[in-house]
């Protein structure tokens, strides 16, 4: 299975998007620093991921998520949560 997954920065709101075969390493692997492009944005929080049967399939699937549509597709999906997550969030 290839997971694309959304991370959220507590520090800075901003999205992290990605995609592994393997979700639960690739979790740590951010929040323990080891990640170049989210190690000044810790903590990270997982907060959406879907699993594919294909590689391909999952990377289209990243790439999109990563456009402006597919930005405003994730905000819209998750417009619950995101609410609930900052109106309880420390950095307002």
């Amino acid at each position: 299975m290839f997971y694309v997954y959304i991370l959220i920065s507590l520090k800075d709101r901003k999205f992290y998007i990605g995609f592994t075969n393997d979700l639960k390493r690739r979790l740590k692997e951010h929040n323990s620093g080891k990640n170049i492009s989210t190690k000044s944005r810790l903590p990270l929080k997982l907060i959406y991921y879907e699993s594919h049967l294909s590689k391909a399939d999952a990377d289209r699937r990243e790439k999109y998520f990563k456009t402006t549509k597919g930005k405003a597709t994730l905000k819209q999906m998750l417009r619950c949560s995101l609410e609930k997550h900052w109106n309880n969030s420390p950095a307002r």
